[in-house]
């Protein structure tokens, strides 16, 4: 007896879609969400054109299905997939990063997954300034640390998606954690020592 498409790993889906294009949906099902809201923390777009940008991810991702390495996982693959599609629609609407787009959880996530800061209660009353030091860190480092705190990715994953050693990738996240640390004691979000 064959095994459902919802059973199916996503490796297998990918050869069952080669064959039959109904497996795919199921892989649509599985990544759609998760690269729209990673598309969004990583971007400026709107909602419609995340929308957009998805959809043509997912017909690059189909089209390339008989290219894919199966040494990858299927998610980091979609991952690097819609990195690269969503820098091309930067370049292609001349948009130069200027605001976060990440939930107010999301900005919380990072703060808490890099510094020793105030409560959680604490910070939410703090959240406009939390905005801006996000806002303000360098997009090559709040790229990465969204893929390491938020997206939870491994080393190796990131070093995939961004396509750059491993050592590179835990610098970019060494030196974002340091910019959030010096911003966050300018603005006295950090616990008090002693």
């Amino acid at each position: 007896m064959q095994k459902s498409y919802s059973e199916a790993t996503d490796n297998e889906l990918v050869e069952l879609s080669i064959k039959n294009p109904n497996a795919f949906e199921e892989l649509v099902l599985r990544y759609q969400s998760r690269l729209f809201y990673y598309i969004k923390r990583i971007s400026y777009f709107e909602d419609e054109d995340i929308e957009d940008i998805v959809q043509e991810i997912f017909i690059k991702i189909y089209r390339s299905l008989n290219i894919f390495d199966g040494d990858l996982s299927f998610s980091t693959w979609a991952y690097q997939i819609s990195r690269n599609a969503t820098i091309d629609a930067i370049r292609r609407k001349q948009v130069r990063p200027q605001t976060a787009r990440l939930e107010e959880d999301d900005m919380i996530k990072i703060f808490k997954s890099n510094i020793d800061i105030r409560s959680e209660l604490e910070l939410k009353e703090h959240l406009r300034e939390i905005k801006l030091i996000i806002n303000d860190l360098p997009y090559k480092y709040k790229e990465v640390m969204i893929l390491r705190f938020l997206e939870e990715r491994s080393y190796e994953e990131i070093m995939d998606i961004v396509q750059k050693p491993k050592g590179t990738v835990a610098a970019l996240i060494a030196r974002g954690r340091k910019i959030l640390i010096k911003e966050a004691e300018k603005r006295n979000l950090l616990i008090s020592q002693g």
